[in-house]
C-alpha cells in the first residue's frame, strides 16, 4: 500500500530542489512526514496483559497536516462537536470564494482566513437581527474553513453550521427561527463580500487584489437540516484531517500517482493520474501556518458567551431537569420565555 508518507520520502528532496523558497511551515510539514513513525521520535513499549510480551511502537509526529496522525482522530474531534451541539433544527451556510480572491487567502493566510470567518459572521448577524427573519440579538454557529476541492486545486471555502434561531436582547429568550430556512443567502453573499473587502485595508492585502476581483459575485448556497448531527459527520473530514488521506492513494508507478476523487452528486470513484511532484505541490499549498485555526466557534456557540449551553438548551424545551414549557409572547411571534413547570427530579 502507498502512503504519502512513502511519496514524500522518496521525492521531498527532488520537490525541495524545485522549490528552494518554500515557507517554514511547509518545510516542517515535509520533515514531520517523512519521519513519523519511522523511530526518529522515539518509541513506546507497551506489554501485553495476557502474554506478557513487550510490543514496541514508533511514536508518530503530530502534525496537524500528517495523514497518519489526523485520520485517527477524526471520530474523537466530531463526537466531541456533537456532545456540544444544540437540539432543533440546524441551517448549514456555505461562501464560497471566486477564483480571482483565493491568492490573497494563501498569503498571508492567517489574516486573510480570520477576516473571511468575520465578515461571514457578522453578515449573518446583521440579516439575522432583522425580524422577518429571525429577529434575535445573538445567532451563534460553528465555522468550518476547509482550502482545497476534488482535485486537491486551490478552493477555500466557508460551511458554517447554524443552530435555528438565537437569543433575545436581555439572554432570557430564545428566538426560534422557520424549519426550512434562516437567513436569505443572496442577500448573505454580498454582504459578506463588502465585509471582506472592508477588511482587507487593515490586513495590508488591498493593493495586492485585483480590483475588478471585486466586482465577482460570490457562491452561497442554504441547506436545511432537521438537527445538527446530520450535517456534521460530512463537515468532520474538512475539520479534522488533512487534505488527501491515505486511503485515496491507489498506487505509484514510476513518477505518477493515482488517486481517487468523486465528482458532485456521483457515488463512483475516479482515478485521475498525476505526476507526483504536481501532487507534492497541490497538497503543499494546503498546508496551513501557525495560528490559522480550521474549526471556528462564534455568536452564542462561542466558549466567552456568558449564558451556557444547558441553559440555552433549557430555553429551547430541551433540558434534562423537569418538563420546560414556552409561553408565547404576543408582538414578536417567535419570541418565548422560559418557564419551568416542576420541580428537578
Amino acid at each position: 500500500m502507498t502512503t504519502l508518507r512513502d511519496i514524500f520520502t522518496a521525492f521531498a528532496p527532488e520537490s525541495l530542489e524545485r522549490y528552494p523558497t518554500l515557507p517554514t511551515a511547509h518545510r516542517q510539514a515535509i520533515s514531520a512526514i517523512q519521519r513519523c513513525q519511522s523511530g526518529h521520535y522515539g518509541y513506546s513499549l507497551y506489554q501485553c496483559q495476557r502474554c506478557g510480551e513487550k510490543h514496541r511502537v514508533n511514536r508518530s509526529c503530530g502534525n496537524r497536516h500528517c495523514p497518519q496522525c489526523q485520520q485517527p482522530t477524526t471520530q474523537p474531534g466530531l463526537q466531541s462537536h456533537l456532545a456540544t451541539q444544540l437540539p432543533g433544527p440546524h441551517c448549514l451556510l456555505t461562501f464560497t470564494v471566486p477564483e480571482t480572491l483565493r491568492p490573497c487567502l494563501r498569503s498571508p493566510q492567517r489574516l486573510a482566513s480570520h477576516a473571511l470567518v468575520q465578515a461571514a459572521a457578522t453578515a449573518l448577524q446583521r440579516l439575522a437581527h432583522a425580524e422577518r427573519f429571525v429577529g434575535p440579538d445573538l445567532p451563534g454557529g460553528t465555522g468550518v474553513l476547509p482550502t482545497w476541492g476534488r482535485h486537491l486545486q486551490s478552493h477555500p471555502h466557508l460551511h458554517d453550521m447554524v443552530p435555528g434561531g438565537g437569543l433575545s436582547k436581555d439572554r432570557t429568550g430564545w428566538w426560534p427561527s422557520r424549519a426550512n430556512f434562516f437567513v436569505p443567502v443572496k442577500a448573505l453573499a454580498p454582504i459578506s463580500r463588502a465585509l471582506f473587502q472592508k477588511a482587507m485595508p487593515h490586513a495590508g492585502l488591498l493593493a495586492h487584489i485585483d480590483p475588478q476581483g471585486w466586482t465577482r459575485p460570490w457562491t452561497g448556497h442554504s441547506q436545511a437540516q432537521p438537527h445538527g448531527a446530520s450535517a456534521f459527520p460530512s463537515l468532520a473530514p474538512s475539520g479534522f484531517t488533512v487534505a488527501i488521506s491515505n486511503r485515496r492513494l491507489v498506487g505509484l508507478l514510476d513518477r505518477t500517482v493515482t488517486c481517487t476523487y468523486r465528482k458532485g452528486g456521483r457515488a463512483r470513484l475516479r482515478p485521475p493520474p498525476l505526476d507526483v511532484l504536481e501532487l507534492l505541490r497541490r497538497f503543499r499549498q494546503h498546508v496551513l501556518p501557525a495560528g490559522v485555526v480550521k474549526v471556528r466557534h462564534c455568536g452564542l456557540l462561542h466558549a466567552s458567551c456568558a449564558v451556557p449551553l444547558a441553559t440555552i438548551r433549557l430555553m429551547m424545551g430541551q433540558g434534562p431537569w423537569g418538563v420546560v414549557t414556552f409561553e408565547k409572547m404576543t408582538k414578536p411571534e417567535a419570541v418565548s420565555t422560559l418557564v419551568l413547570t416542576n420541580t428537578p427530579q
